[in-house]
């Protein structure tokens, strides 16, 4: 990337990321919450996308990740006195990497469609531990917890309104990205490329394919989680729901309507996806899936490379 690039990359991003921050300023209360949900599912698809679109390797075990995210966070903020915002994010974060290293040292070693099927088996296992634990979890009922103060509790703690809420995601958020964006472009995410073009090449010029692809797991897991543990803070709510596979579903519709393979790509597609279903409810109601099935199969067709990819030819024009 010349210097040019770099200096128009970080103007770009600088400018979105004001503009998400003036966002709860301007919004209504609805729409503030509903912006801060986009990110916080744009989060969860760029942590599917390391996996999809940059080491070729599609999982529906994600929503394992992110529901364990949430219920790792929801533990920590009901057993610990006073609830301590940077313990229920590590506890999520390691329930998630706990799981994903679990996984991905027994899915990593099928290719293709049976790695695919053995990440959502294992999405399965976790949602109906989850859902029959009742006395744990909380079963279909949840658990409820209060969102902690931004802070060290006996120090100083700052109490969490919308808007702050939403600037801590958008800050988690965008450091995430450009966490993500190192990783891909280092020479970790060339050979995940590699992978993804062919693996036995790769693994005939002396890499150890399956080490490399359980550490992308691992890594795509715990961003998952980082996905649910801001859910979590944001809804104050953990829910089986969250580890059930058709969140895994949802996130690589986010991929393949935005565009596999380029982070912004899975934001711009969560956003498109929620927005349109939220728009769709209100004229259809119970028959919203319907008109939004269509919408998804015509963009498979006609814009294969999803919205960024269509953008981008169209700016080429």
């Amino acid at each position: 990337m010349t210097k040019r690039d770099t200096r128009s990359f970080w103007i770009g991003f600088a400018v979105i990321v004001a503009l998400l921050a003036a966002a709860p300023l301007v919004l209504p209360p609805f729409w503030r919450h509903f912006v801060t949900e986009i990110l916080i599912w744009g989060l969860l698809a760029m942590s599917s996308d390391l996996l999809i679109g940059y080491t070729g390797l599609i999982s529906f075990g994600h929503s394992a990740f992110f529901g364990l995210g949430v219920y790792g966070a929801a533990a920590a903020l009901l057993l610990v006195a006073p609830p301590n915002l940077f313990l229920a994010i590590a506890l999520g974060l390691a329930a998630a990497a706990l799981v994903a290293g679990f996984v991905a040292f027994f899915s990593t070693r099928l290719r293709d469609i049976y790695f695919a099927i053995t990440t959502l088996i294992f999405s399965q296992i976790f949602y109906v531990i989850i859902f029959t634990w009742t006395s744990v979890t909380g079963g279909e009922n949840g658990l409820t917890f209060t969102r902690p103060g931004l802070g060290v509790p006996g120090l100083y703690v700052v109490r969490f309104t919308p808007t702050t809420m939403h600037w801590f995601v958008l800050a988690v958020v965008a450091l995430s990205y450009l966490v993500l964006r190192r990783i891909t472009r280092s020479p970790f995410g060339m050979v995940l490329q590699a992978i993804r073009e062919n693996e036995g090449r790769t693994r005939a010029i002396g890499y150890h394919v399956e080490h490399y692809k359980i550490v992308a797991v691992m890594l795509s897991g715990v961003f998952a989680g980082l996905a649910g543990v801001l859910y979590a803070l944001q809804n104050e709510f953990a829910a089986a729901d969250f580890v059930f596979f058709l969140v895994s579903g949802e996130t690589v519709i986010y991929n393949v309507m935005g565009g596999i393979g380029t982070l912004v790509g899975p934001i711009v597609g969560a956003a498109f996806f929620l927005l349109l279903r939220e728009a769709l409810s209100r004229f259809f109601t119970e028959y919203y899936l319907i008109p939004l099935g269509v919408i998804f199969i015509a963009m498979v067709i006609f814009m294969p490379q999803g919205l960024l990819g269509f953008a981008r030819r169209w700016l080429n024009r």
